[in-house]
């Protein structure tokens, strides 16, 4: 049966959120979780080297199980709009979004592919730069050769010959290529849809910033910032300008554990993640706390097998920020208020 009816917006009952540091509950963390957005996640469709956890449609009814008001989902390979709508039409209680991710498969900087992600039935919520083939992930992905990380483009020729020039890019000056021209007027047509950085380097997403400002484009999320390589100063300022800052369980829980094979060749699957991750949840923790959590936006980017889910990644981040004595109105403010904003579900 077809799903007919309109989410119902569930609202915690923060009477619940009064508990001191020493006499919390083991509910505190399912409290915080109802109303609250996984701003992104994964659910394959994936290689069959790199099974996942659960399909689209089981990661909704889990989260609409828990009380979540929403999924963003992240499709590496397809489009996740389309997925998004199939999702909607079969699970009650809960919506779910999808973006597109200018990945190498679908040709990078595609101004085709944008536009039909934009108008596949209800449209994506963001524009990524992309994820595994950005210049600056495929330059850094590596292979383990006598007990040492090598990245691809050292360890195989064919790679550096074949995948690096097709890999996106932004150039950090001058003027730029006709088809990002296209792309950032399209976005910008669309207000409800967000620049999503993606795995670009810091110095292109502080571009991406800048030609958001001069396109008109009205929401920016910085990815993960950039890997836990962009300063806490830089971070600040982005904020200051009205960027949001993503902030992932997986940049600090299964840190160095394979990732997405979006590669199918077996010699160029990630064997050490991206470096220069958050090491652990302290340095991501303080990060968060020294930039302020008004523009921040907390996810879990769960999907590989070897995570649990992306509703029980929620409550490990919720119980660990929890553990950490962050306030749940802050938590909640990183989980559900600025979500929303970044998706337009409260404009």
């Amino acid at each position: 049966m077809l799903n007919q009816e309109q989410p119902i917006v569930r609202t915690p009952d923060r009477s619940k959120w009064n508990e001191s540091f020493y006499r919390r509950s083991m509910e505190l963390p399912d409290e915080l979780l109802i109303g609250a957005i996984d701003s992104h996640v994964h659910a394959g469709p994936v290689l069959n080297s790199n099974p996942g956890h659960l399909d689209p449609i089981q990661v909704a009814q889990e989260a609409a199980a828990a009380g979540m008001r929403s999924i963003v989902y992240y499709d590496v390979f397809g489009w996740a709009s389309g997925m998004a709508w199939v999702v909607n039409r079969h699970v009650p209680g809960i919506h779910t979004y999808g973006g597109y991710l200018m990945n190498s498969c679908h040709g990078g900087l595609n101004p085709r592919s944008i536009r039909t992600a934009l108008h596949m039935e209800e449209g994506c919520r963001f524009i990524s730069f992309g994820s595994h083939c950005t210049r600056h992930s495929a330059e850094r992905e590596s292979t383990l050769i006598d007990g040492k990380l090598v990245p691809f483009k050292d360890a195989f020729p064919k790679f550096a010959k074949e995948e690096l020039p097709v890999a996106t890019s932004v150039p950090l000056d001058g003027s730029i290529p006709e088809e990002l021209d296209e792309i950032l007027t399209m976005i910008a047509q669309h207000p409800q849809v967000y620049l999503n950085t993606g795995h670009v380097s810091v110095a292109e997403a502080l571009r991406l910033l800048d030609l958001a400002e001069q396109y008109g484009i009205k929401k920016v999320l910085i990815a993960h910032p950039v890997r836990g390589r962009m300063t806490v100063e830089q971070q600040k300022e982005a904020a200051a300008r009205g960027a949001f800052l993503e902030a992932c369980l997986v940049d600090w829980l299964y840190p160095d554990v394979p990732r997405t094979h979006y590669y199918v060749e077996r010699e160029y699957m990630d064997m050490g993640a991206e470096l220069g991750r958050h090491t652990n949840a302290v340095a991501w923790m303080k990060t968060i706390r020294e930039v302020g959590i008004d523009r921040f936006v907390l996810g879990t980017d769960y999907g590989i097998r070897a995570a649990s889910t992306p509703v029980q990644g929620m409550r490990t981040m919720i119980a660990s920020m929890l553990d950490y004595q962050f306030a749940p109105d802050d938590i909640y403010h990183m989980v559900a208020t600025n979500p929303a904003k970044l998706i337009g579900l409260d404009d």
